[in-house]
């Protein structure tokens, strides 16, 4: 049924304007779930400096960063064109006018990346949108294709003038650890705090290793409380470095 709803509401909305309201929508009820409590959690976590949020989607974490760092200023990275409408019309009607927005991929070397954005049951799932992986072919892997300039976080020139980068929030479906490996100078010279969601598989011990690596410990929260991660059954995870 919710399926059939999210297939009709973009047939007469368009999609475009669909993701407009259903990020005002679900920016109005952000703090429901368990892993938007824990996103509020992070913000405490975060000083008053340069944030950027990657896998800015369309718009839905980037309004309580900028609202609660007025001061700082909010890098929005967001590689799909769609949700880059959207995006862009929410840092509009929200009027944060600390946010750049960057319509890119990131991830470990320059070139141009194929994503995709899923159709299930008719739905476009733009929360869902990945890098394509070639020669899968089921229903997570089919959709709307793109290919989009992907660039290193490390070589971007809005980010090399920034005195002082605070945090990072990313959520880019299970490829973290290529565009985290794209900003190894950038964690070395600034140290954020990294929040960002891991897939139980290989790519996670990949991050976690290479994180580790430049000098970060793991976290997660355990309600209100930073905890050391020792394999507990979570998907969001806190960085800190020593």
């Amino acid at each position: 049924m919710k399926k059939k709803i999210q297939s009709l509401l973009q047939r007469i909305l368009g999609f475009e304007n669909y993701l407009y309201y259903f990020s005002r929508l679900k920016i109005s009820f952000f703090k429901g779930s368990t892993y938007e409590a824990e996103f509020f959690e992070f913000m405490n976590l975060v000083k008053e400096c340069t944030i950027l949020d990657i896998g800015a989607n369309i718009g839905i974490t980037i309004v309580p960063l900028a609202k609660k760092f007025p001061q700082a200023t909010v890098h929005a990275f967001e590689p799909i064109p769609a949700n880059n409408v959207a995006l862009k019309r929410i840092i509009q009607h929200y009027r944060l006018k600390n946010v750049q927005q960057h319509e890119i991929a990131l991830g470990e070397e320059k070139g141009v990346l194929k994503l995709v954005v899923p159709i299930i049951n008719n739905v476009r799932m733009q929360g869902l949108s990945h890098v394509y992986v070639e020669g899968m072919n089921d229903e997570w892997n089919t959709g709307d294709i793109y290919n989009i300039p992907v660039l290193k976080i490390d070589e971007v020139d809005a980010l090399k003038a920034e005195e002082k980068i605070a945090a990072i929030k990313i959520d880019v479906e299970n490829y973290e650890y290529y565009v985290l490996k794209g900003a190894e100078q950038l964690l070395k010279k600034h140290k954020p705090i990294i929040y960002c969601e891991l897939w139980a598989n290989e790519k996670r011990e990949m991050v976690i290793s290479f994180l580790k690596a430049c000098g970060y410990s793991v976290k997660i929260f355990e309600g209100s409380k930073l905890v050391d991660f020792t394999n507990q059954d979570v998907t969001n995870f806190v960085f800190v470095n020593n």
